[in-house]
């Protein structure tokens, strides 16, 4: 029996402990949330990674699930439409395409639907401690008692825990990018129907969609930041600074501000990405944000998310379990994969990349090595 702890019950986790649990191995998941994340901004399911949830069976759910744009209006300071688009949206890209939008919420939920019957779930709970030996992993937990196990991944997102016990501080790792990004819902005050609106003013810019049949409204707003500044890491001031910018907006300022007040799914922190020379330590590894976060504004993610559960399965059973090899042939396949979809995110800063270079990156892997 190969027992593998997997920090973090988001997209990567669960898809990883899926793969794991086809192939033999015994995965346990632990998220800090007390069940399934809800909340969260669309994400797109892109290239390779529709192979993956193809492979799951779920891509017929995922498909339902998918958001439903007509398309986009870009906007002035002062609302006025200064360019639309019926083909592509800044979200999802080209309407047209194979590519899939869905609600991060609604991914969370179909992975985790998929898997719970046959996984292990610690909700409620997150690691604290680690300590390897030759024979596995001691972990102890915020609440449950410790347990050993053959292998632990840290799925944890960018502030993963599991990297800062298993690696040494974030600050070693982490490439800020200058801006924050917040995200959260609220009525469809704007009576949007299927259609986008996007807003660049200054060194601010607002996306909203409406989701939910129309129902509901996904806000992202971005702005221009240093990550020294204190009252950014505070998340009472990171919340006020986000309302008083948006109140200063002179399109909906007032609304989409008392919005982002009183969200219960508000969500901001700074765009960064994590780069690494290795992401194994030991019995230990890293997936997804954890260990190479591209920033949400490269859109691929999720797709970094899904691919790299599938090889890292993959790897292990190829190796019978032997972490080494398996860790070594994982970094070898996913590195160059990486660095194409981070990538993305530095050649055109301040917008949307070649619609050629994210075919590219998106398609530059073999699920079957």
């Amino acid at each position: 029996m190969r027992t593998v702890l997997i920090s973090g019950g988001g997209i990567a986790g669960p898809v990883l402990a899926h793969g794991l649990r086809r192939r033999g191995f015994v995965p346990t998941v632990v998220e800090r949330a007390p069940g399934p994340r809800p909340g969260g901004q669309a994400v797109d399911i892109r290239g390779v990674a529709l192979d993956v949830v193809e492979r799951m069976g779920l891509l017929e759910r995922v498909r339902r699930e998918r958001t439903r744009m007509r398309g986009m209006s870009i906007l002035d300071p002062d609302g006025r439409e200064i360019d639309r688009s019926t083909e592509a949206t800044f979200s999802s890209g080209r309407l047209d395409g194979d590519d899939v939008e869905v609600l991060r919420e609604d991914l969370v939920r179909l992975v985790h639907e998929h898997t719970r019957e046959d996984v292990e779930y610690l909700f409620g709970d997150s690691v604290t401690r680690l300590d390897e030996d030759a024979n596995g992993v001691r972990v102890d937990f915020a609440h449950g008692p410790s347990r050993a196990f053959d292998l632990v991944v840290g799925a944890d997102g960018l502030h993963s825990t599991v990297r800062r016990l298993a690696f040494g501080p974030e600050e070693r790792f982490a490439e800020y990018l200058g801006s924050h990004l917040s995200v959260f819902g609220a009525d469809n005050f704007l009576a949007l129907d299927d259609w986008q609106m996007w807003l660049l003013d200054g060194d601010t810019g607002c996306g909203v969609m409406p989701v939910r049949g129309n129902t509901e409204l996904r806000i992202a707003f971005g702005f221009r930041s240093d990550p020294r500044d204190r009252d950014l890491r505070d998340p009472d001031a990171l919340r006020r600074t986000v309302v008083d910018r948006l109140a200063s907006m002179r399109w909906e300022g007032a609304r989409l501000a008392e919005a982002a007040r009183t969200a219960p799914d508000f969500y901001c922190d700074a765009m960064a990405q994590i780069r690494m020379d290795t992401w194994s330590r030991g019995r230990v590894t890293l997936l997804g944000d954890a260990g190479y976060c591209p920033s949400p504004l490269s859109g691929q993610g999720t797709s970094l998310a899904l691919v790299g559960a599938h090889v890292l399965a993959d790897c292990l059973a190829g190796a019978d379990g032997d972490h080494r090899t398996a860790y070594a042939r994982y970094e070898r396949r996913m590195r160059p994969f990486v660095a194409l979809n981070q990538a993305l995110v530095t050649e055109n800063p301040g917008g949307p990349a070649p619609e050629a270079s994210v075919e590219r990156a998106k398609n530059a892997i073999s699920l079957d090595g």
